[in-house]
């Protein structure tokens, strides 16, 4: 007895040993993926954060006619191909009196932004009794030295800038004449060749108007197919290959369907390249096994009972299922929906497939506009041989995380709030 008892002794210490490590292991598994994804956020936010902020500096800009071969501030075209530059060249002359020889200018021109052209002519269009006059303002610097302003010492060393136009902008430094600002433009304006020009605005209009041709295809007809399958189809070996090739469809790479797309919806139909009406039909293949899935899972929660009482009272099928099985399915069927639409945000090798690549400037108005996407826009910015696109790429995956987790956030809240206890 006293053996047996010995026996079962140790098999009880080598379970509950075995039970010890094997929580361990998911513990130390846990750690690492909470690891992991610390590193993660951190490179991205290390990286990124810098580019929501840039530097102007501050100039005595004189607006001069014979410069700016302007006579009359109210006429439109002349305030459009006014040379801005030529007084932006002459005022930073004034700050650098010293400078003379022409690739001494040249550098030092090259202290500004091409933008700050911009700015002066809105601002000589908004005031145009500044013609002739002589103005304090502040006007947006060139990537290469607001990198040169946000590095620190070693950064500044490694700056491609000449020694001169470091000197030049130390010294603006020390007279308080430089100054870092929020970065609006970023969120407001479209793509550019200039970093500090660029912006996402543009992309997240394009991901606004294909997510939502995307919505407006995908729910309604992955509802409508999951309650077919689920309460109205026979079961027969054709609905099990229906059923298998939904699933199978699930698990399919991304780029399959942009292959698709590409040769049904461009080679077949002729839907013009990059705009968000292709994109979206696109995605909604993507996603549609993904909408069916869930929606059925969540006609399936609904107890039988609520279909034979409905039954019971003299309602048709179609009723049943309409008036009382889909309205008590609605929650778990959006938040399916807001998960697939989620994934469909992040996705971008099926929209390079079908030619959502298009250097893209303006803003899109609608969805029949060129336009590109968000995950686009990260791919084009994260190939730019440009250094100061490091931070805009990590700043663009910023705001496309905060999207997604909104979205599952999203999700997850509805779930909870609609969710029914039976």
């Amino acid at each position: 007895m006293s053996k047996t008892t010995e026996q079962v002794r140790k098999s009880l210490a080598r379970r509950y040993r075995a039970e010890r490590r094997f929580r361990a292991y998911g513990i130390i598994s846990i750690a690492i993926g909470l690891a992991a994804l610390a590193i993660l956020f951190t490179d991205i936010i290390g990286k990124g954060h810098s580019a929501f902020f840039e530097h102007y500096v501050k100039l005595d800009i004189t607006f001069n006619e014979q410069t700016l071969d302007i006579e009359n501030a109210g006429d439109p075209e002349q305030l459009n191909y006014g040379n801005y530059d030529g007084i932006v060249r002459e005022a930073l002359k004034a700050r650098f009196p010293g400078v003379t020889e022409r690739l001494q200018v040249r550098e030092l021109s090259a202290l500004m932004s091409i933008g700050a052209g911009y700015e002066l002519r809105d601002l000589l269009r908004e005031n145009p009794e500044w013609l002739g006059t002589t103005q304090t303002l502040w006007l947006l610097a060139d990537d290469d030295v607001d990198l040169f302003l946000k590095a620190g010492e070693k950064g500044r060393e490694d700056s491609r800038m000449s020694a001169e136009q470091k000197a030049w902008i130390t010294e603006l430094e020390a007279a308080g004449d430089t100054e870092r600002r929020f970065n609006a433009s970023f969120f407001s304006s479209g793509d550019s060749r200039e970093p500090e020009l660029a912006g996402i605005w543009s992309a997240v209009v394009g991901s606004f108007f294909t997510m939502l041709v995307t919505l407006c295809l995908s729910f309604p007809i992955g509802v409508a197919a999951a309650i077919y399958l689920e309460e109205f189809a026979p079961r027969n070996r054709f609905t099990d290959f229906i059923e298998v090739n939904i699933n199978n469809l699930a698990a399919v790479p991304s780029i399959i369907f942009g292959l698709l797309g590409l040769a049904i919806f461009i080679n077949l139909f002729g839907v013009p390249r990059s705009v968000p009406v292709l994109g979206g039909l696109v995605l909604t293949l993507m996603t549609l096994p993904t909408i069916i899935i869930t929606s059925r899972a969540s006609i399936k929660t609904v107890p039988p009972s609520i279909r034979e009482a409905a039954m019971g009272l003299g309602a048709s099928r179609m009723q049943v299922v309409l008036h009382h099985v889909l309205p008590l399915a609605l929650p778990g069927m959006l938040t399916g929906a807001i998960i697939g639409m989620a994934q469909a945000l992040g996705e971008t090798a099926p929209l390079l497939l079908i030619g959502m690549v298009a250097f893209i400037v303006d803003i899109p108005t609608g969805p029949l506009d060129a336009s590109t996407v968000l995950p686009v826009q990260i791919y084009l910015w994260a190939d730019s041989p440009e250094q100061s696109f490091v931070a805009m790429t990590s700043a663009a995956i910023m705001v496309l995380l905060a999207f997604l987790i909104a979205m599952n956030t999203l999700a997850v809240v509805l779930r909870k709030r609609l969710e029914r206890r039976w």
